[in-house]
């Protein structure tokens, strides 16, 4: 947002009673002509703002978007998305993590975090197209991580735990994590992660930590099929959410979190992910690129790896597959 309409928003917020465009150009020092354009601006980003010729501006509704500003008023982090790069639409926000990671200096990219209104060329897990219609909410962490690289799936484990945390504290859904990195609501998916990296050796450049929820999403917008699997927070709870609260609460939990994996605190994590687990205990169908097979999912280890009790009794370690629950 422009530092002028920033200026004006902030004056607007402060009024306890609507506010002369001529107060607010002698506050600032520009004209009123000046007030006006940054009051259109503001409109065209959402915000509700009233006028009249006798009693002047009033800001009515904040916008709905996913502005920077509105998400910095209830952050409260030390790094994670002190800075935050903006889009209305964008293909993909790893694609765009990608190249400003090949393009600016990884010290001073960490913690960014890129948000997207509206993902047009979302992905997943395998490369599988991830729907991301405006409503929900859809961002990248940008990371230069201190973590070993064969602890590295513990900062989706920590990111799932976040996402998990926030939607039970901020909307009071019994929501669970479901290996190895989606987030359910009951039997419905409501959200996932995606963890991309580039590393040599034992060397972590840095790591784009994907998180895509379905939040003001109507279940009617999507197809009837995936309408069987999935739903939204505010198909939930019954009405349209603040999604710049719900996302600056998914930013604080991770944050903290993202600390304990730095410091090597793993079993702390991998312990809250159990406690939030909807598939341990489960008779579970694996499928990786080698094999498929069946079993009951009894454990996670420190590396991320699901630990699968098969049917015949022997225990197979899962790195990496696809896990169906029966």
């Amino acid at each position: 947002m422009p530092g002028s309409a920033f200026r004006v928003l902030e004056i607007l917020e402060r009024a306890v009673t609507p506010i002369s465009g001529e107060t607010i150009s002698n506050e600032l020092g520009v004209t009123r002509s000046a007030v006006w354009k940054q009051i259109k601006e503001l409109r065209q980003m959402g915000y509700d703002i009233q006028s009249s010729q006798k009693e002047g501006y009033n800001l009515v509704h904040t916008s709905n978007k996913l502005l920077p500003y509105e998400i910095h008023k209830k952050l409260h982090t030390q790094v994670i998305g002190r800075k935050i790069r903006y889009f209305e639409h964008t293909p993909s926000t790893n694609g765009v993590g990608k190249q400003i990671c090949s393009e600016g200096d990884l010290k001073n990219l960490h913690g960014t975090v890129i948000i997207a209104e509206e993902q047009t060329g979302g992905v997943g897990r395998m490369g599988r197209a991830w729907i991301s219609p405006a409503g929900g909410i859809w961002i990248t962490i940008v990371l230069k991580p201190q973590v070993p690289v064969d602890h590295i799936f513990m900062i989706t484990m920590a990111g799932s735990v976040a996402v998990a945390r926030a939607i039970r504290k901020e909307f009071e859904l019994g929501a669970l994590i479901k290996w190895p990195n989606d987030i359910y609501i009951g039997n419905k998916k409501i959200g996932g992660l995606l963890l991309e990296m580039s590393a040599e050796a034992d060397r972590v450049h840095y790591c784009l930590l994907g998180i895509g929820i379905d939040v003001n999403n109507p279940l009617k917008d999507f197809s009837a099929e995936l309408q069987r699997d999935i739903t939204s927070i505010s198909a939930e709870v019954g009405h349209e959410v603040d999604r710049a609260s719900f996302l600056a609460r998914i930013l604080r939990e991770f944050e903290n979190r993202f600390q304990l994996v730095e410091s090597g605190e793993y079993d702390a994590i991998t312990q809250e992910w159990k406690s939030l687990s909807a598939t341990l205990e489960k008779h579970v169908q694996i499928r990786t690129l080698k094999n498929s097979f069946e079993g009951e999912a009894i454990d996670i280890d420190e590396f991320g790896a699901l630990i699968v009790r098969k049917d015949n009794g022997k225990l197979e370690r899962v790195i990496a597959g696809d896990c169906y629950q029966q």
